[in-house]
């Protein structure tokens, strides 16, 4: 069955470009982020991992931890580093897993599971698939999953407006409206009554029963 909301993130160990890790492990008490790539040398790919190097003090400062992956040998990954720096501007300062033996894809649900073979031999399309993000929540939890086209960049701003939306409900019972932004306006979780509501939020605005509009918690 594919992987989805709510699932338990499959742990694994891999070789990265910061050394061996296992992988619930290395996450800890922290969020995580997973993201994927067909392969090295890849032009969109560099623009993404140069701009997550960029963005890295943000995920850092919401206690996220980065963590991308190629399905190419280790030994390749230095070279793509220069490349990725000297067209972006930002040089991975994140570890990337070398998922040359397909393990992590596959139990991921990103490539077959009958998937082999030397993985220089395959181009980008036979790994297209292989453009996932997974949040990840200190439970080890999956709590999003985005698939992107490899001729599609990933908007990893929107990636941390998420992560924002995530964190501030996992700690109140509030919910998020569409294209909420930090500091905006938020809606009362369904599974609170008017009782309970009261008591958390004192009152709110009701443009209808079911939604219930209150400042965004501190």
């Amino acid at each position: 069955m594919p992987l989805t909301i709510g699932d338990n993130a499959p742990d694994f160990e891999a070789d990265t470009t910061q050394g061996r890790i296992r992988f619930h492990e290395w996450i800890g008490d922290a969020w995580a982020v997973l993201f994927s790539h067909p392969k090295d040398f890849t032009p969109v790919c560099t623009t993404e991992l140069g701009y997550m190097a960029r963005l890295k003090p943000e995920f850092d400062r919401r206690s996220v931890k980065i963590i991308g992956l190629s399905v190419d040998p280790l030994d390749r990954k230095e070279a793509w580093a220069d490349d990725i720096e000297a067209t972006t501007g930002g040089r991975p300062n994140f570890p990337i897993i070398a998922d040359s033996g397909y393990e992590v894809a596959k139990l991921y649900g990103m490539l077959p599971a009958d998937t082999s073979g030397d993985p220089l031999a395959r181009t980008p399309a036979d790994n297209q698939t292989v453009r996932n993000v997974f949040v990840i929540g200190p439970d080890k939890a999956i709590k999003l999953i985005l698939v992107y086209p490899m001729t599609t960049g990933r908007n990893f701003d929107e990636i941390l407006r998420v992560i924002d939306s995530l964190q501030l409900t996992a700690n109140h019972k509030v919910a998020t409206p569409a294209n909420w932004k930090q500091g905006e306006n938020v809606i009362i979780a369904g599974s609170v009554n008017n009782e309970d509501a009261k008591q958390l939020f004192g009152t709110w605005d009701e443009p209808k029963p079911y939604i219930r509009i209150v400042p965004q918690p501190t």
